[in-house]
């Protein structure tokens, strides 16, 4: 595997997945959202959170605010930064009616909280998210780019025109590659100049198959379906 310059989080809201992450020094920090909590079961989430950033004190955690309403946001991300000096507040860059959430970037960005703004798919909302940043913090722009592939859309370009905006309005501000779908994704984004691609734990865990000899790869896989076949007990009657 060769040495990345980008940052590589992981994505995922299940605690002993991120503690075994976080034994990995390849592992620069953790992302979570509501939609992976619900999925792992977790009914408490601040609970939850409160267990992670004890575990995990020294790394960025992105916790996501839930609320709908823009006044209900800017109180959630007040208390979530309360959590711990690690923690970055994602807020999505639209409420679910469309509305740009461009006073609680400034309110909190303002006031020196950490944001992860999260949810983006077009160059503009990039551009109009990095002139709502405010403050010297290390704010993360999360741009979907596994989502836009999704549409037929090429990312990589896509990427290099939301990183350029960025050093143009928000030096300071990282991107981030989201939602990847293989692991050629985390060349992808650290070719693009994306500073941070994050990851979940079966992407992840794809890491050491980089540089992979592919004929030694093409006999384990000839090697696994011999295998798999003997061991269901398949025939032909001839």
């Amino acid at each position: 595997m060769r040495p990345f310059k980008i940052k590589l989080f992981a994505d995922g809201a299940e605690l002993e997945a991120m503690l075994a992450l976080y034994r990995n020094s390849l592992i620069a920090g953790f992302t979570t959202n509501p939609t992976l909590m619900r999925k792992a079961g977790i009914t408490d989430y601040a609970g939850f959170a409160r267990q992670v950033i004890a575990a995990i004190p020294d790394r960025p955690v992105s916790f996501e605010v839930f609320a709908d309403d823009i006044d209900d946001m800017i109180m959630q991300g007040r208390e979530i930064a309360r959590w711990g000096a690690n923690v970055n507040v994602k807020i999505p860059v639209t409420t679910t009616t469309g509305e740009y959430t461009g006073r609680v970037i400034e309110t909190l960005s303002d006031r020196g909280i950490m944001l992860n703004v999260t949810a983006i798919m077009t160059l503009a909302q990039v551009e109009q998210v990095a002139r709502s940043l405010r403050g010297e913090a290390p704010h993360i722009v999360s741009v979907f780019a596994g989502r836009i592939a999704d549409t037929g859309i090429d990312p990589v370009p896509h990427m290099v025109a939301c990183r350029e905006a960025l050093r143009a309005i928000a030096p300071r501000a990282q991107l981030l590659w989201a939602s990847p779908r293989e692991l050629l994704n985390v060349y992808h984004a650290d070719e693009a100049g994306c500073d941070i691609i994050t990851a979940t734990p079966d992407i992840l865990a794809k890491l050491q198959l980089g540089g992979k000899d592919l004929a030694e790869y093409s006999l384990e896989t000839v090697q696994m379906f011999y295998r798999d076949a003997t061991a269901a007990g398949f025939k032909i009657d001839a």
